[in-house]
């Protein structure tokens, strides 16, 4: 495919996180492009506002002319897309150049210095800081996002097209279509098991990634990992380690030991020790587009963070409210540790929805014991997404196994008054469906409250 001989692009699914970037993209290198998906969302209506024509319902008359000359327009989907979607038929019946989101990805970055962050979790916020070390370093970057990074406000930014940053998502086995020069991989815990089966091919295909590196390729692996690589860690024996790790105000400082030195007094404020990994990670990769480390430790300081990644909502003296995307009982995990780190002895709230009823089904038995630390649990019902529903396999399910006598199902409408009620000094949000969009809500309510 000649993106060149591409006049128009089409997307199926447009308001997805990682087709969105690629939406953007294409807008400013001057194509056409419209696309369709099946909820409005605020990332849908910031596309529109860019002028993308989007529609809400499976209908080809819907679709302008411009975008049904298959010699100059390319058709994107996403694998959360139904086999069975009209429009998608059509597309493929007709002989469009039709591409998953992850196949043009690879086709962009192939001509660039690829730098791609693949692991079953952190791949959105090492990205994020990836990007950010390389734009405040002054690298000519394109960086392709899965979250919204709150220091460009958007999940895409251009500062040129030498390097790139993408996410090596595990998923369909995307991350195969991908031929980086440098990468990393963050973790490798079991997930996605509806396309995988089980955790030992998942592993197999993190294995067929790490060779998809270019030649003379580097690839960076969290210490402990079963996969050789340049290794990083805190305090042991990496190549890349944090050593004299404290917390003041809420700040991480440490000294940061590289292969050739060790930078003292590093600073970064975003929580938990998964987030500090995720940084170090980031650091190590940026150090081979050639930036001094030490202005890649200054820019660590000032790394905002990624909405919906251990975002404070609310931070008071007397309250805490922080969203998270955890979708995994690794993910909750990090966010009770991170809690109990930077808000000891406070009674913590945790309000879950259970991403697809398949991960529901694989990790019953774990999501229960993740959740059951927290002092309260209130339970939303399983968010489908792309999935049919598994008999058996509901939220009241799920509440049964957890050991914790403060828990409770709950639906959105009742959420506010049910947070009053209990009156927790932190509060924690999370999950992957649209529990996100309920999130301002209760932020203005709380407000509002106090």
């Amino acid at each position: 495919m000649n993106i060149k001989e591409i006049h128009s692009v089409y997307f199926i699914g447009i308001g997805g996180i990682g087709m969105s970037a690629l939406a953007r993209y294409f807008v400013l290198i001057g194509k056409d492009v419209a696309g369709y998906d099946k909820t409005k969302t605020p990332l849908t209506q910031e596309l529109s506002d860019m002028g993308i024509v989007i529609h809400y319902e499976d209908d080809l008359e819907a679709i302008s002319k411009t975008f049904l000359d298959p010699r100059h327009t390319l058709v994107v989907y996403t694998p959360a897309v139904p086999s069975g979607h009209g429009e998608l038929t059509y597309f493929l019946a007709q002989g469009f150049e039709v591409k998953k989101r992850s196949e043009v990805l690879g086709i962009i970055t192939r001509e660039t210095f690829c730098f791609a962050v693949a692991g079953t979790h952190g791949k959105t916020t090492t990205s994020s800081i990836l990007a950010h070390l390389l734009k405040e370093t002054g690298t000519p970057l394109t960086a392709f996002l899965g979250g919204i990074s709150e220091d460009f406000n958007s999940n895409f930014l251009y500062e040129g097209d030498e390097y790139s940053v993408v996410e090596a998502d595990e998923f369909d086995r995307s991350f195969l279509r991908l031929s980086p020069d440098v990468a990393c991989i963050t973790s490798m815990d079991a997930d996605h098991l509806d396309i995988y089966g089980d955790s030992e091919v998942l592993r197999r295909s993190f294995m067929d990634f790490t060779k998809r590196l270019k030649p003379n390729g580097k690839l960076f692996i969290r210490n402990g990992l079963p996969i050789n690589g340049i290794t990083y860690g805190i305090e042991d024996d990496s190549d890349y380690c944090i050593r004299n790790l404290k917390i003041e105000h809420g700040t991480y400082i440490f000294d940061l030991g590289t292969p050739e030195t060790t930078l003292k007094g590093v600073k970064f404020n975003k929580p938990g020790k998964h987030n500090l990994l995720n940084g170090l990670v980031a650091f190590a990769m940026a150090i081979e587009a050639g930036p001094p480390p030490y202005r890649l430790a200054q820019a660590l300081e000032t790394f905002k963070g990624v909405q919906r990644r251990f975002s404070y909502m609310i931070r008071e003296q007397d309250f805490v409210f922080i969203d998270d995307y955890a979708h995994h009982p690794t993910e909750i995990n990090a966010v009770y540790d991170a809690i109990l780190e930077m808000h000891p002895n406070k009674k913590v709230l945790v309000v879950f929805q259970p991403h697809l009823f398949s991960r529901t089904k694989d990790f019953a038995d774990d999501f229960a014991t993740s959740l059951s630390k927290f002092d309260s649990i209130l339970l939303l019902d399983i968010y489908p997404a792309r999935e049919k529903p598994i008999t058996g396999i509901t939220s009241e399910w799920l509440i049964n196994k957890m050991q914790n006598p403060n828990k409770k199902l709950i639906g959105k409408k009742d959420l506010v008054h049910e947070i009053k009620k209990q009156d927790p000094e932190v509060l924690v949000t999370l999950g992957a469906g649209d529990i996100g969009l309920e999130v301002s809500k209760i932020k203005r309510e709380l407000e509002h409250e106090n």
